[in-house]
Formats: structure tokens, C-alpha cells, sequence
């Protein structure tokens, strides 16, 4: 497709996946990586609202003034208007798929509706060449593998015989006029025009087979260029390393590149070499049973990291906990400072 790097950052809910997706952006902005783009996928608003960024529908909106570093919501509704308005191959194609009675419910609520939309907003950044670096924040969890497996899902759905099932009625002009009964019993029942509006929708949607297919054959494969990379970002505790565990075995039985695990939160420098020192050290009962505990947590830590790197074959690279929580541009800045070793402009 093009040269732009891309990458997923994935985990478990609350590990602080989000807030390093944007630290990571803001990490390779800082390097001059070229023009960078964080496109937050996760339904949840939160990303955007810390670092004080407003945006409508799937725009693209600076962070800051010149910092080469933009950031864009997903916006599942605006996405499909957009892509049926581009992908059509007729405007009046378009206006009918928009005006149907079915469009709004059926792209709102059918199973990973979103997801899709989150792949074809990613085709489309990548391939208009603007972004050098796009990192994807995907959602919590095993839901980000929905957002990975969308591009294949459609493809496959094109070539379903539920596809063909739902739109023979609009294909086939013998089988409409048969159906008129059955279709006017499920109107009375289902409401006006339900199973017609329905058996349209998909004709319609049909016609943009070509473009839908291409498109998903693209995602596929930018999944698995070498410029692309996955990362799975946990905490040290069991649950969390369990589904790290879960996501990069995952990821790898999907033949795609998994390239680092961050454990995100540890122990700082500082407080550990206190620790050490200080277990060495003759203590009043109280301060040593707080030093064997801040120990006994590093251990926990060291240990976690090795067993991912050993199961897993890939880097694993940690970040100290931030001290206070980090919910705005400045603190985004300071983790990427801490991530890079030097300053965040």
C-alpha cells in the first residue's frame, strides 16, 4: 500500500493502553519520524478529552501548534455516510443506500459494524500518503482481534449465501413476485416495509462489492507488511498478564508481527535501588516490612518480564509507574520524555 508505518497498541482494559498509544505517538514525533497520526478506536471518548482535543465525526486535528502529531476519533456513523458516498459506484447508488429505511439501524447495530469501519478508516489514511506514523489505539481486550479480523470478516461475507439469500428477492424478478406475499404478512408484523427495506439495503450494498472486497484485501495485507508492528501493553498483576498472554498468542497464530510487550507501571528506578539498599540494612519493624513488600513487588516484576520474553520471543520493555495519573497533553509528554530519554517539544 505505502511506506507508513503502522502501529496496533493492544491490552486489557485499565493497563494504561490508551495513554501509552498517545505517549507513543508522541514519541515518534519527537524522534521526526515525519507526520504522525494516533487514531484512538476504542469507542470510549477518553483519549481525545484528556489531551484536550475536540473532534467531530473521523477528523484530524493537531495536537498543539507544529508538533507534527495529530489525533483522530472514530466516528462509525460519519464512517459509513463517507464510505458509501466514496465507494458507490453511481451517486444515485448513494442516495438510495442513505435514504433507506434499514441503513442507519443495519450499519448501527450489526456485529462489528464498527469494527469495519475502523479498518476502512485505517485504508484510508495509509493510502492517502498525509501520515508517515499511524498509531492505532484499539479497544480493551479481545475486542481489539475483532478490529484485526474485520477486514477478513466482510470479504467473507460477500461471498456468503446469506448475502446472496437476503438479496435475491431484489435480484430476481421471479422470485419478487412470489415473495410479495410472504413479504406483505412480514410487513404486518414486523412493521411497514421491514423485510423489503431490508432485502434493498443488501442489493444495494452489493453493488459496492468491488470497492468493499479490494479494500479488505489491502487491510489484509498491510496487516502483514514488515512496516507494520503490534504491541501488547500490560501491568504485572495475573489477570492482566494473562490476557497478554492470551493477546500475543493471538496475534502470533494470526502470522503477524508481534514485536514488543510493555509492562506498563512497574516499580521506578529510584525506588528500587532504595529498596535494595535498604534491605541490607538494619530497620525498625514497620519500615522493613514496607521495604519487603516494594522488593517483594520487583521481584513479582522481574520475573513476569522474563517469563513474557520467554514464552513469547519477543522484547519486553518496561515503564515506571508516572507517580499520578496521566490525563492531559503535558502528562503524555513527560511518559514519552521517560519512553525516549530526552525531551518532548
Amino acid at each position: 500500500m505505502s511506506a507508513t508505518r503502522v502501529a496496533f497498541v493492544t491490552g486489557a482494559g485499565g493497563v494504561g493502553k490508551s495513554t501509552f498509544s498517545a505517549a507513543l505517538a508522541a514519541r515518534f514525533a519527537a524522534q521526526g519520524a515525519g507526520r504522525v497520526l494516533l487514531i484512538t478506536v476504542d469507542p470510549a471518548r477518553r483519549l481525545a478529552s484528556s489531551m484536550g482535543v475536540v473532534a467531530e465525526g473521523n477528523d484530524v486535528v493537531e495536537v498543539g501548534s507544529g508538533t507534527r502529531f495529530w489525533v483522530s476519533m472514530l466516528d462509525a456513523k460519519r464512517g459509513w455516510d463517507d464510505l458509501v458516498l466514496r465507494v458507490a459506484p453511481r451517486p444515485d447508488v448513494a442516495e438510495r443506500v442513505l435514504a433507506n429505511g434499514m441503513y442507519r439501524n443495519i450499519t448501527g447495530r450489526f456485529v462489528n459494524s464498527h469494527d469495519y469501519i475502523a479498518v476502512e478508516r485505517l485504508y484510508e489514511v495509509t493510502k492517502s500518503g498525509d501520515f508517515d506514523v499511524v498509531v492505532v489505539d484499539t479497544p480493551p481486550s479481545r475486542n481489539a482481534l475483532s478490529v484485526i479480523d474485520a477486514a477478513e470478516r466482510m470479504r467473507e461475507f460477500f461471498a456468503s449465501r446469506l448475502l446472496r439469500w437476503l438479496t435475491l428477492p431484489a435480484s430476481n424478478r421471479l422470485v419478487a413476485v412470489t415473495s410479495k406475499p410472504f413479504f406483505a404478512v412480514a410487513d404486518r408484523v414486523l412493521g411497514s416495509r421491514f423485510l423489503s427495506d431490508v432485502s434493498e439495503f443488501f442489493a444495494l450494498f452489493r453493488l459496492m462489492e468491488p470497492t468493499f472486497t479490494a479494500h479488505a484485501r489491502e487491510v489484509e495485507r498491510l496487516l502483514r507488511e514488515p512496516t507494520t508492528e503490534f504491541l501488547v501493553v500490560t501491568t504485572a498483576e495475573p489477570a492482566p498478564i494473562a490476557e497478554a498472554d492470551f493477546l500475543a498468542e493471538q496475534l502470533r497464530s494470526r502470522g503477524l508481527n508481534l514485536s514488543t510487550i510493555v509492562v506498563n507501571r512497574i516499580v521506578d528506578a529510584e525506588t528500587r535501588s532504595e529498596a535494595v539498599r535498604l534491605s541490607g540494612v538494619p530497620l525498625a519493624t514497620t519500615t522493613e516490612r514496607m521495604v519487603r513488600e516494594v522488593v517483594g513487588t520487583i521481584e513479582r516484576e522481574d520475573r513476569a518480564c522474563r517469563d513474557l520474553a520467554v514464552r513469547h520471543g519477543c522484547e519486553v520493555v518496561t515503564v515506571a509507574d508516572a507517580g499520578s495519573t496521566v490525563n492531559d497533553v503535558a502528562g503524555v509528554r513527560r511518559l514519552a520524555e521517560t519512553i525516549i530519554g530526552g525531551p518532548v517539544p
